[in-house]
């Protein structure tokens, strides 16, 4: 007998048992109307049906997602403490939440919903076929992929940003009494992402800023195999700082709803954040592959079964005289008969059926738009156009024309407020723009980019400063399973535009060591949709941070704004005091769109193919070059993803000799990127590349060592010259 006819079984079994006159579980005075309950009796029953109904397409070969909600069925009393208005970020046994959500809501098929994301049917209203998430924008419910708490730092920046938009007289996507609700499972509350989102809510509430989210730990016990030591959870949360913390019997209705009444209401009341500890159990293992048998005892299963929140559901129903025992086995009956036609069409759902289809909404690019959303940003107000100025200067001045073209913007990041940044490019912009828009944040980069993640996505347009990239990459996930994820499993309906400000790369004089001059690219290149810009002149940083601020408020765009350390404050390029590094402060008129490149000079010998503090290196190995004879153009990428690969082809071909100048590594490094896009292109000429090599960057003068030099980029291109006047021989 499969799980499944086992669990149906015994409930049946128990059901029969009961009699109408049998003494209620739910607790005297519960809040919980009997007549109400049958509402919820429903929204689980669909729930119980709908992951039968799973496995059973699966068995027909078009079933792709069998991690079911049975036994977590008591979350539906969650969803109806709550308001269909509140935003609900929702762990993956949710299916009773949702379908008791779309029942308070109205005009929504949850069956139908479910199913389809089970066939993975282009039809289905969130995902589109492209996973199975609970999502729909008509109920407030943000689609989450998360099986690790990674959606926990959003929720955080959802509940935070609720009170902010409010101040800044900005339009919010939620009801300003709203309470965010995020649910996760009880191994979860160990990760790290977890803990620092937490961490985060109550550091923020501490200090007495509005936090209203309601963390919802669904603890069935186990983390797949794993147990949960008990009476862990308690422990760890139960008595925190600035966190209320209640708990109930998940299993029990009116227990549960109770409960989730009164932490709701404290959330709702106080604007200050709460831990709602719900017990449950685990029906079917952790999804269809998983064999409880191999690590739990028949003893407990059975103990499990006696618990199922269906038939305490029932149980409170026949003895409050609403159903009879036969008339709850007459419902369960007829949901599963309906559940089993929806699955029947579902089977025949059309698939996505092409490439180009499945990415569409990653990335909507429409560069019109961009560049007159650009353009509109405020003319100077603090550098007069054409005063030449640093990189560090452009983006200060920048922040401050975009801060007051829209009032929705925010500045944040570690020590970026009243001391103005490490490096003083965001210095003044407080005392300017207040508190409430440029601000200092704990030191947390997950919990940094989870508020700027609820930031967009409710409707403020935030720029997050990362200190440097070495500190991103123990919060890349943010990024790429996040923030980059959202429009792609929503098809545009939830959006989450954010700048990243990452102060990186390597050439630092008198400081350093590898978190300071951090050179790994490799993880952000290949993410789907991320935008990364990097900039080397002043005028291009100016531009290209309105073009990424421009985009995200336009199209939802993601983007990765690197900026090099060591170009910061940089004023010369051949000689001292020439002041070639400078460049004028670009009006608002002057944008560079994503994707496109910039060229210095006309040479017809070589092209050096280069970015980031690349540039200044290869301007300098050019003018000694050209002493030689050898007449150079030097291409200015600016962009790393997406490359610009129609200026680099142009001036690849300009030459028929190209050398990529990359101060990352060799191995994972954008230099691979370049190469090939000028294979794929069908590019015929002479290719070679000149790398930083696969090391961390050490400490002192030692740095030199593993960092591309301009004596390697001169090195370099003698060989490929060299090769291409044998060749022509």
């Amino acid at each position: 007998m499969s799980a499944v006819e086992d669990l149906d079984r015994h409930f049946r079994e128990a059901v029969a048992g009961l009699r109408s006159a049998e003494a209620a579980t739910g607790r005297p005075g519960s809040e919980l109307d009997p007549r109400a309950a049958l509402d919820l009796f429903d929204a689980q029953l669909e729930s119980r049906h709908t992951d039968a109904a799973a496995r059973w397409m699966q068995q027909q070969g078009r079933g792709y997602y069998t991690i079911g909600s049975s036994g977590h069925e008591g979350n539906a009393a969650l969803a109806l403490a709550l308001r269909p208005t509140d935003p609900a970020l929702l762990h993956y046994r949710s299916g009773a939440f949702y379908c008791a959500r779309a029942r308070q809501a109205g005009g929504v098929d949850a069956v139908r919903d479910m199913l389809l994301g089970v066939a993975a049917g282009a039809e289905e209203p969130i995902a589109g076929g492209r996973h199975k998430v609970y999502g729909r924008h008509e109920l407030a419910v943000i689609p989450q992929t998360s099986t690790i708490a990674s959606h926990l730092p959003r929720a955080v920046g959802v509940a935070w940003s609720i009170a902010r938009a409010k101040r800044l007289g900005t339009e919010c996507a939620w009801p300003g009494d709203a309470v965010v609700c995020c649910s996760f499972g009880d191994a979860s509350v160990n990760h790290s992402t977890a803990a620092g989102a937490i961490n985060s809510a109550c550091h923020a509430a501490y200090q007495g800023l509005p936090m209203p989210v309601l963390f919802v730990c669904e603890d069935n016990g186990l983390g797949i195999s794993v147990p949960t030591p008990h009476d862990w959870v308690r422990r760890a949360y139960g008595d925190r700082p600035a966190l209320a913390y209640f708990a109930a019997d998940g299993c029990d209705p009116s227990a549960a709803f109770d409960t989730a009444c009164e932490a709701a209401a404290h959330v709702r009341k106080h604007r200050q954040p709460a831990f709602l500890h719900l017990s449950m159990v685990r029906f079917l293992g952790h999804a269809g592959s998983d064999a409880e048998a191999a690590y739990r005892a028949p003893s407990e299963v059975a103990a499990d079964l006696r618990r199922d929140p269906l038939l305490a559901t029932a149980r409170l129903l026949t003895s409050a005289g609403i159903l009879t025992p036969q008339q709850v086995l007459d419902r369960y009956d007829e949901v599963s008969g309906r559940v089993l036609a929806v699955a029947k069409q579902a089977l025949d759902s059309e698939p996505l059926i092409t490439a180009t289809q499945i990415a569409a909404p990653i990335a909507p690019r429409r560069p019109d738009l961009v560049a007159a959303a650009a353009r509109r940003t405020s003319e100077p107000t603090t550098a007069p156009v054409d005063e030449p100025v640093t990189i560090a200067q452009a983006i200060t001045h920048t922040l401050a024309d975009l801060l007051g073209s829209h009032p929705e913007m925010v500045v944040f990041g570690e020590d970026v407020g009243r001391k103005g940044g490490v490096y003083g490019v965001t210095r003044g912009l407080q005392r300017r723009f207040g508190t409430a828009r440029v601000f200092d944040t704990l030191l947390d980069e997950q919990a940094i980019l989870g508020l700027a993640l609820g930031a967009g996505l409710s409707g403020l347009l935030p720029v997050a400063e990362i200190q440097y990239l070495a500190y991103l990459h123990n919060a890349e996930d943010q990024l790429r399973g996040e923030a980059a994820t959202l429009q792609f499993f929503s098809q545009g309906r939830y959006r989450n535009p954010l700048v990243a400000r990452i102060a990186g790369y390597g050439y630092q004089r008198g400081f350093g060591g590898h978190f300071h001059n951090d050179n790994a690219l490799g993880a952000l290149r290949d993410i789907p949709g991320l935008v990364i810009a990097s900039p080397s002149r002043p005028d291009d940083a100016a531009a290209m941070l309105r073009t990424c601020v421009a985009a995200g408020k336009v199209d939802g765009t993601v983007s990765a704004f690197l900026e090099p350390i060591a170009l910061y404050h940089t004023r010369d390029l051949h000689e001292e005091q020439d002041n070639a590094w400078l460049a004028p402060y670009p009006s608002a008129a002057e944008h560079v769109p994503i994707g496109r490149a910039r060229t210095y000079g006309t040479g017809a010998d070589l092209t050096l193919v280069t970015f980031g503090n690349g540039l200044p290196i290869s301007l300098r190995a050019t003018r000694r070059l050209e002493q030689q004879g050898i007449a150079c153009r030097v291409l200015d990428l600016r962009w790393l993803a997406p490359l610009p690969v129609d200026d680099l082809l142009r001036e690849a071909r300009a030459t028929g000799r190209v050398l990529v100048v990359d101060e990352t590594r060799r191995t994972g490094g954008v230099s691979e990127g370049v190469v090939t896009a000028l294979v794929d292109a069908g590019f015929t000429g002479a290719i070679r590349r000149v790398t930083s090599a696969d090391s961390f960057i050490p400490l002192g003068r030692a740095a030199q060592l593993v960092l591309v030099s301009e004596a390697d980029v001169e090195h370099a291109a003698g060989e490929l010259l060299s090769e291409g006047s044998r060749t022509r021989g």
